[in-house]
């Protein structure tokens, strides 16, 4: 008999505002992050009024993770104190290491339209927590997709999708933490079966239509995010049609400390990330 992986909550993200004003939606963060150990924080935004979204995020610090920005629409342009300038725009992603230290802008290129995409925050070890930061702009064309013979369209992220039937490399590889991070569109009627490393924890966003989860006796709708056993098979289903987000990762299993934008293994780390930023040492 075919062992699914067993749908452990489902829950609705939360509005908040960030950066100089911006609305969102949390869909996970704050207290009890342990639970999606590697990951920490799922941002959804999206908005066609630009009085919610046009005072972006001005110069800010971050140290201890990754930030990935998944954008579906609009523009943004990201500026970092390492000289890097990358415009991020529909389809395209932003993956940053802030690792030691990086201080970085995010701020819309456009007064009008619609803005719309998820910021994901994803750990690192604490053996580079202190390492080089780095940043990547990957553009939309070179992000891959694929279409299933079930007619999924797939956009590939990060790490490797396998469905049995065909295998795709994503455009960002990481170690320790080994991300899958996937985007399905799936028309009405289809199915897919990703198949995912045993032990990884693995999350499904739907963030359009409903979703049938195998194992999970209702549909899940859409604004939901479903967290997932670590072992086991997946199959997703989608009657009405849906577009979901799959991020998988390794856990790290180290504790957790978090002061705003810096996450680190201890009390002490975040107040010498304090100390450091005071004295404008963070990224040195």
């Amino acid at each position: 008999m075919t062992q699914f992986r067993k749908v452990l909550s489902i829950q609705a993200g939360q509005p908040t505002s960030d950066g100089a004003g911006v609305s969102l939606t949390r869909v996970f963060g704050g207290p009890g992050v342990e639970q999606f150990d590697p990951f920490l924080m799922l941002d959804e935004f999206g908005s066609d009024k630009p009085d919610e979204y046009i005072a972006g995020f001005p110069p800010h610090p971050h140290r201890g993770f990754e930030t990935v920005t998944y954008m579906l629409e609009g523009r943004m342009r990201h500026e970092d104190h390492m000289g890097n300038v990358g415009l991020l725009q529909g389809g395209g992603v932003q993956w940053m290491t802030a690792a030691r230290g990086i201080i970085h802008s995010e701020m819309p290129e456009q007064e009008e339209g619609v803005m719309r995409g998820f910021q994901l925050w994803l750990n690192l070890p604490g053996k580079t927590k202190l390492s080089d930061a780095s940043y990547q702009d990957i553009q939309p064309e070179n992000i891959p997709r694929l279409t299933t013979d079930a007619g999924v369209e797939v956009v590939v992220i990060a790490g490797q999708f396998d469905d049995g039937s065909v295998q795709q490399a994503g455009a960002v590889q990481r170690p320790d933490t080994e991300p899958q991070y996937f985007d399905f569109h799936m028309p009405a009627g289809s199915s897919i079966s990703p198949r995912l490393p045993e032990g990884h924890r693995a999350l499904l966003y739907v963030y359009e239509g409903t979703l049938e989860v195998a194992g999970q006796p209702q549909a899940v709708s859409a604004s939901r995010l479903v967290r997932l056993s670590n072992e086991g098979e997946l199959q997703l289903t989608s009657t009405a049609g849906a577009r979901v987000l799959l991020i998988a990762g390794k856990p790290l299993g180290e504790p957790i400390v978090q002061y705003g934008p810096f996450v680190m293994n201890t009390r002490e780390e975040i107040e010498q990330a304090l100390r450091d930023f005071r004295d404008d040492r963070l990224t040195a």
